[in-house]
């Protein structure tokens, strides 16, 4: 009997084992994760067609088309004043479905102070932020908000800067955790700095203790159906934008970067699972001036570069680690005079002989001064490509696209004039941050799935299956021992 049941046990564990290297079952994906990233992908390219379309046959007649969709979307309403939440319906990409305050009351913010983050200050944005119920945000005019620590920012909120010259600095800013439904759209975040170790509320109904964040300009935590717009963000102490611990339904638009070395990370770490199911679009930005790195920095997941003009960088352009899935369509990089970083892409701490199965492609990206891209797995195959796609081989037309990044109404660089707010992070586990655990095995409510990308390995869930058999072995061993002396 026992041969038996020991022949079974090992069978199956050679089952499991095998079947872990090869299948997606494993893979974990998120609550709100699109089925078909491709799908999502060829809408894109399709709004951005329309858009170049329209603008060709109505230019003589209609000067504000610019043929970038988000933009000519809510910009040729003359009274967008007075409908300014329709810009939640301008947004393209994974992040398409962001409502923002959308539905919710017109919130004039008129106090630019943050004195007291535990109890803030009605008028004041703090006070705007942690509202449980959906605010349209809007400012009375012009304002420099000196943050105290970080602003933490609750669900169906839009951040709105038009018509106002809004800066956002100091210590900790902008902080999404845990979240749904966010739109920050037309203001300069710089000169970000770590903070913490104070009582911030979150809620109407809660305070608390919050342990000391990196100095992101904007953190991303857990959240989804995020969507951030026409910023300027430069001088933070970590990243502009960091995306981890299972966030997804992401887009990143029409925002000018500059002087900072990390600009973006997507994902918490190689080991955290739940990253497989981040979905994020990345359009129409522009990466400027004293950037070095990561834009983006890649953990697992899918990753849409889409029409962006990366003018500068010093070390790479594009990075990932964990079999990131990352299309680049349609983007012009212009490579830097330095000889040994004109590769776009890098693969993190990875040989060749493992990133080679991961699907990289470039299509109709334009490669100036001896820029060039890697690509892989799939990304070698032309047929990998289900749709036409944008590829704007144009120079003429990526500067059209790009056109207005930044802020609008306003200077699209946060300027080299200011301090630096901080130095550069140390390390590339990165994803850590106020008050967040950065446990591994925190996947907030993520579930099981078929939807991710598959992963090569994982050797803690066969080790955790041998300790599994080696303990009903033992077990059922010294159970028939005792039967046997009865």
């Amino acid at each position: 009997m026992l041969p038996r049941i020991c022949i079974f046990l090992y069978c199956i564990f050679i089952a499991l084992s095998s079947f872990s290297t090869t299948s997606s079952l494993l893979n974990l994906t998120l609550p709100h994760q699109y089925p078909n990233s491709e799908a999502v992908v060829q809408e894109v390219q399709r709004r951005v067609n329309v858009s170049i379309s329209r603008r060709k046959m109505l230019s003589e007649q209609s000067q504000c088309l610019t043929g970038n969709p988000v933009d000519d979307c809510w910009r040729c309403d003359p009274n967008w004043v007075a409908n300014r939440q329709r810009l939640a319906d301008c947004a393209i990409g994974f992040g398409q479905g962001a409502l923002g305050g959308k539905g919710g009351q017109i919130y004039v913010v008129t106090d630019s102070s943050d004195h007291d983050t535990a109890n803030p200050t009605p008028g004041t944005l703090r006070h705007a932020v942690i509202q449980d119920v959906p605010l349209w945000i809007i400012f009375q005019s012009d304002m420099i908000i000196k943050l105290k620590h970080e602003l933490i920012i609750s669900s169906y909120k839009t951040i709105d800067g038009r018509g106002a010259n809004v800066h956002i600095t100091g210590h900790g800013c902008l902080t999404l955790q845990y979240i749904s439904n966010v739109i920050i759209h037309s203001v300069h975040i710089y000169n970000c700095l770590p903070s913490g170790n104070a009582i911030i509320r979150s809620s109407p109904s809660h305070a608390d203790w919050r342990g000391k964040s990196d100095g992101d300009g904007i953190s991303i935590f857990g959240s989804r159906n995020i969507w951030i717009d026409h910023c300027a963000l430069s001088h933070c102490t970590d990243g502009l934008i960091d995306a981890t611990l299972g966030s997804t339904a992401i887009t990143i638009s029409n925002n000018y970067f500059s002087h900072h070395d990390k600009v973006m990370l997507l994902g918490h770490n190689d080991k955290y699972l739940a990253d497989s199911g981040m979905q994020v679009t990345i359009a129409f930005n522009h990466f400027g001036e004293g950037l070095v790195q990561r834009m983006p920095r890649c953990r697992r997941g899918y990753i849409h570069v889409v029409n962006n003009d990366f003018a500068k960088w010093e070390m790479y352009a594009i990075g990932g680690s964990a079999n990131p899935t990352i299309n680049s369509q349609g983007n012009r990089y212009i490579a830097p005079a330095d000889p040994n970083s004109k590769e776009v892409t890098k693969r993190v701490d990875t040989d060749e002989g493992e990133w080679g199965g991961w699907n990289w492609r470039s299509d109709g990206d334009i490669m100036v001064n001896g820029a060039f891209f890697v690509p892989s797995g799939e990304g070698l195959s032309t047929q990998y490509a289900k749709a036409s796609s944008v590829a704007p081989r144009s120079a003429g037309l990526i500067d059209l696209l790009t056109m207005n990044a930044g802020v609008i109404g306003g200077p699209r660089d946060n300027g080299m004039s200011m301090s630096y707010g901080g130095g550069a992070a140390t390390g590339e586990t990165g994803g850590g941050g106020g008050g967040s655990s950065g446990r591994d095995d925190d996947y907030f409510g993520m579930i099981f799935g078929s939807g991710a990308s598959p992963t090569k390995s994982f050797p803690s869930t066969i080790m955790l299956l041998s300790l599994l058999i080696i303990l009903s072995l033992y077990i059922m061993t010294n159970h028939i021992g005792s039967l046997s002396l009865l």
